[in-house]
């Protein structure tokens, strides 16, 4: 079975997958050192070690706890979109990555990283060069995909980028499970976006009682309106979904 886990780490995003043949990758991770706890839930007992660590983009709630996992966890390799980062936090981890000597790549459409003949993780996003672009505008949106089942992580992608990849690469949006961008935030979650992902569930990375409101109303009135579930960190805490790429599973 594959286990796809939405770590409860508070305002921000991290997920961790785990596939069939326990190779694990975790995208983002928090604003701090809460997502080693969350991580210790879902990892088995003694296992030291992430073959991937993606970080979408560079903000804070996405990179902040990543300095504790290079410094807990043995990373095979870590992978970024191109969007720079100026805050120290940034530079810090960029350090950290070069002082292990991790290697290190940034994100285009068109690759894939293949965990077996039925397991991979396709970026969708960026198609071009973000370098100086805004950090939310530049995140990675990737795919990821085990046998028939499907999952899209969108990182904090706003609305602009989500109606160009609706008219873009529709096809390759169609998915079952949607993590919406940005938290709820009604910056992201367009109805352009819900019609080509096409997704039987949604799922929200937010913190309890969040200043920023997130989930955001006008988010959860489009889901209702199209009639799409949804799971929150707020009221379920860590979430691990299963698939044995034929059906999901609550765990």
């Amino acid at each position: 079975m594959t286990e796809i886990s939405m770590l409860d780490i508070g305002q921000g995003d991290s997920f961790l997958i785990q596939t069939s043949n326990g190779k694990q990758m975790l995208i983002d991770g928090g604003k701090d050192a809460t997502v080693l706890g969350e991580l210790a839930k879902v990892i088995s007992w003694g296992d030291r070690s992430i073959d991937i660590v993606l970080a979408t983009h560079p903000d804070m709630d996405h990179i902040g706890g990543l300095d504790e996992v290079f410094k807990r966890y043995k990373v095979g390799m870590f992978i970024t979109s191109e969007v720079g980062g100026e805050t120290e936090e940034y530079k810090h981890l960029i350090g950290l990555v070069n002082d292990k000597k991790i290697p290190a790549y940034f994100l285009r459409s068109g690759m894939k990283i293949i965990f077996s003949e039925s397991e991979y993780f396709e970026i969708l996003f960026p198609d071009r060069g973000v370098k100086n672009w805004e950090t939310n505008t530049g995140s990675v949106v990737g795919r990821f995909v085990s046998g028939e089942r499907s999952i899209l992580f969108t990182g904090d992608s706003p609305a602009s980028i989500e109606q160009y990849l609706a008219k873009a690469i529709s096809k390759k949006l169609d998915v079952d499970i949607l993590k919406l961008g940005h938290h709820g935030s009604r910056t992201s979650t367009t109805a352009a976006y819900l019609k080509a992902t096409t997704p039987s569930l949604t799922l929200i990375s937010a913190g309890k009682n969040n200043s920023y409101g997130h989930p955001h109303k006008e988010v959860l009135g489009l889901l209702k309106q199209f009639n799409i579930p949804y799971i929150s960190t707020q009221t379920e805490g860590t979430v691990t979904l299963e698939t044995d790429g034929v059906k999901w599973y609550r765990k």
